[in-house]
Order: structure tokens, then sequence, then C-alpha cells
């Protein structure tokens, strides 16, 4: 009798975890999930660091005027010129559109990388976050060239605004983010989609193995992760990757500027890459490097500690 009963009690609970395993495995339900999280997540951390995002494109995209220097002189000199030119609300030129476009960009990368390293993992049969490297930059690249599809629209537009108040006279009205789709039309929402490939795949190839690695060494020796953990591995891996590719952002905001600017030379990526070296020098490709990972430290290390916090409260953790 008693072995009936354990009988029956083992089929139940085999049946419970094959249940369980089924909702787990729910892709539609799982990536629904992981989209919205990283839709707050990326918002969050975008509110944050605009500010620095806006002097960053102003310093990649400054050239030597006519008295043979550059506009700013750095980083605090083009925030103050900013502020004093056009106030405080020139820190926050196209921040609507990047929320807008964040949204469904912080949601693909976050959202894919993860779903990538689970599926993975399940194939390797082993956790997750201990994914080898190897297999870790597969789910980033997955990731970033994915996020492309929301990314260039989103920046073009962003870029255009925060460059507009750089290049009209006080007074003189600035363009909508609703004018320039329109000047730009589907395709011209696209320019400079190599550029941000080469910017957004490498990032993601370096950025998440990196931060899975920086996670384990900051966490307990018990397994547990702490919220420090996840935010200071962001940090850290965000700064190395976004300074490491400076140069194909640099590019980028070059290509995504040019034709507004009249710059007919510019055409691709190599050319745009070339003429910068000959006219600028090989350290013009690493302007703005440091604004870059300021932007991007801050910024990846909120969104992971967001999406870290909605998983576990989503799982019953918190």
């Amino acid at each position: 009798m008693d072995q009936k009963i354990a009988a029956s009690q083992m089929a139940d609970d085999s049946f419970e975890n094959d249940s369980n395993m089924a909702a787990q495995s729910n892709p539609s339900s799982s990536l629904a999930t992981k989209l919205v999280n990283g839709a707050i997540a990326g918002v969050v951390g975008t509110l944050v660091i605009f500010p620095i995002d806006m002097v960053k494109t102003r310093l990649q995209n400054q050239r030597v005027g006519t008295n043979g220097q550059l506009p700013y002189s750095g980083g605090i000199d083009c925030f103050r010129k900013i502020v004093a030119k056009e106030g405080f609300k020139g820190l926050y030129r196209g921040l609507v559109p990047n929320l807008i476009g964040v949204t469904p960009e912080k949601a693909i990368k976050l959202a894919v990388n993860d779903l990538a390293r689970e599926k993975l993992a399940r194939r390797l049969n082993v956790p997750s976050d201990k994914l080898p490297t190897a297999y870790g930059m597969l789910a980033g690249a997955t990731a970033g060239f994915c996020q492309v599809i929301a990314t260039n629209p989103m920046e073009i537009v962003k870029i255009r605004m925060q460059v507009a108040g750089s290049s009209s006279l006080p007074g003189t009205p600035k363009p909508s983010a609703l004018q320039i789709v329109k000047e730009l039309g589907p395709r011209g929402m696209y320019r400079g989609t190599p550029a941000t490939l080469l910017r957004d795949v490498p990032f993601s190839i370096m950025f998440f193995p990196l931060h899975a690695y920086l996670k384990q060494v900051f966490s307990p020796s018990d397994g547990s992760t702490s919220f420090g953990a996840v935010f200071g591995s962001g940090v850290l891996a965000g700064a190395f990757a976004a300074a490491a590719v400076t140069p194909s952002d640099v590019v980028k905001t070059r290509l995504q500027v040019a034709s507004k600017q009249g710059d007919k030379a510019v055409t691709g990526v190599l050319p745009c890459f070339r003429q910068i070296i000959a006219q600028e020098g090989p350290g013009a490709l690493f302007r703005g490097a440091g604004q870059r990972a300021m932007i991007v430290a801050p910024l990846f290390g909120l969104a992971l500690l967001t999406y870290e916090v909605q998983q576990k409260l989503m799982a019953g953790k918190i």
C-alpha cells in the first residue's frame, strides 16, 4: 500500500515538473516578459545619462573652424557652451525620440541576449551563468545584430536634433523629431547602418561575456548574486566595451550627420574612416571616448540592475 502511494506521488511530482518545464520553455511568454523588462531598464538608464550623450555627440561631430581651432576644448567646455547658448533644455534635445527608440532597442538587446544564453545553455546542459565564453560571445553578437533594427532610426533622429543646436543661430527654430523623420524618409532612417553594426555587434560580443564573468568574480562564494555585483560588473564591462568601439561610433555619427551638413564626399564607412584619418589624424577616431564610456557604463549598469530586479520580482525571489 505504501509503495503504491509513493509511486502515485512520484508520478504526480513528475507530471508537475514536466508542466513547470513546459511553462518555462514557452518562448512567447518568456520572450515577452524579457522584452518588457528590457524596455523599462533602457528607459531608466537613458533618463539618467542623456546630458552626457549630448556632449559626446557634439564632441564627435565637431570640425576645425575657420580660425583653425575646434569649437570645444573638451567635455566640460562643451557642456558649459551648450548650457550658455541653449540653456539646460539644450542638454536634453532629442530625448523624446531617444526614449521612443531606446524602449525597443534595449528590450531587444537585453532580451535576445538573455534568451540566446538560455537556449545555448540548455543545448550544452550547463547553467546560463556558466556558459562558455565563446557561446556567450555568440549570444551577444546575436543581440547586437538584432538591436540595430531599432537602434539606427532612433540614433539618427537623436543625433540630428543634438547637432541642430550647434549649427543654428540663437533664437532660430530647431527641427522637431517628426520633421527629421519626414526629411529622411524610410531609407534615410537607416543611413549609417553598416557603421552601427560595426559598433553594436563587437560591443555586445565584448560586453555580455565580460559582464557575466565579472558578475561571478564580484559575487559571494555561496553562489548568490548581489545587486552590487550586477551593477558593478555592468559599469566596468560597459566602460571597456564602449571605449573599444569608439572609432565605429565616430564614423557612424559623421555618416548620420553628413547629408544634413552637405558633406557629399562621405558615402560609406571606409571612405569616412579614411577621410577622418587624413584630415584629422588617428586621434579623432577616439574623440568622445571618455564621454562615451561615461554614458554606457552607468547606462548599462542601471539597465542591468533594473532588469535583474524585475526578473527576481517576477520569479518571487524578492
